[in-house]
């Protein structure tokens, strides 16, 4: 099911659809769901078959609502709940209205976070045209992996849905144009796309997912860091592996969690740019 962990329908009228494997939010495209009936293909995606709801409404529109006003306050329920707890009925009491207006706009709960999900693509940074592609792909990346961190609810949800919405789908745009530009010839493009978006994608999947916890605890990240690495560092089975983590800690410099955090992503996004240029100097490809 699509609708994320923990999460519970709200009634029989609030159905989800096939889940969609395998994040592909940089590509814009995913595998269809193998639903054996056409129904069950349409409902894959909000973006695909119908574009309005189409069953029968018992009430009135409210008046002053809309779809966008709907998908704003479902970004801040997700931001401010988390993806287990968001349902119709908190949306419904949050924008005021009954849970059953809400069907005027959308079919399903998954109708919402899809809508949702594409509306915060909205909010990565479009690269410098005239900047180098590798400056491009940073400024990218970076902004990317700002927006998993700001938003960690979309992570599940870009490996569960299809990311062809508009706001996605111009961040695909952009990703191609880069990746274009490396000088890689075409049946290398997708490998390098997904190098260094997967890449982000797991690092601001991680970094979100700790920032919230220490968050939930009351602790700041250093420490709630410093109480983890203490912990290990009292069992004596455990000294090898705690005295080499300080070793190369201390190496890798940064007074801070963050900072330290900082230095691997440049250093590792760095890494996955000096292989595209091996493999494209190696390919006999024309540099850009």
């Amino acid at each position: 099911m699509v609708s994320g962990p923990g999460s519970e329908p709200d009634s029989a009228s609030e159905p989800t659809s096939e889940a969609v494997p395998a994040p592909e939010s940089a590509s814009g495209s995913a595998p269809a769901s193998s639903g054996g009936s056409k129904d069950a293909a349409v409902r894959t995606s909000v973006w695909l078959g119908r574009t309005a709801p189409s069953r029968s409404r018992r009430t009135e529109s409210p008046a002053g609502l809309d779809r966008n006003r709907i998908t704003e306050a479902s970004v801040r329920l997700l931001d401010a709940d988390g993806l287990a707890k968001f349902s119709m009925r908190r949306l419904a009491a949050e924008l005021d209205v009954t849970a059953m207006s809400l069907y005027w706009y959308v079919d399903t709960k998954d109708d919402l976070l899809e809508l949702a999900l594409d509306s915060v693509y909205a909010e990565i940074d479009r690269p410098r045209e005239d900047a180098d592609w590798r400056d491009r792909l940073r400024e990218l990346a970076r902004s990317y992996r700002e927006l998993l961190v700001r938003h960690i609810w979309i992570s599940p949800l870009a490996g569960t849905f299809l990311n062809i919405g508009p706001n996605s789908m111009l961040f695909s745009y952009a990703v191609q144009d880069v990746i274009r530009d490396t000088g890689l010839p075409l049946e290398r493009q997708t490998g390098a796309l997904s190098a260094v978006f997967q890449f982000v994608y797991g690092f601001g999947t991680v970094e979100g997912n700790f920032k919230a916890r220490c968050d939930a605890t009351g602790l700041t990240q250093d420490e709630y860091h410093q109480h983890a690495m203490g912990t290990i560092r009292a069992e004596p089975h455990l000294r090898e592996i705690s005295d080499y983590s300080d070793e190369i800690m201390s190496a890798r410099g940064g007074e801070t969690v963050e900072e330290m955090r900082e230095r691997d992503f440049v250093f590792a996004l760095d890494l996955v740019i000096a292989g595209i240029e091996a493999v494209r100097d190696r390919t006999g490809s024309p540099a850009q």
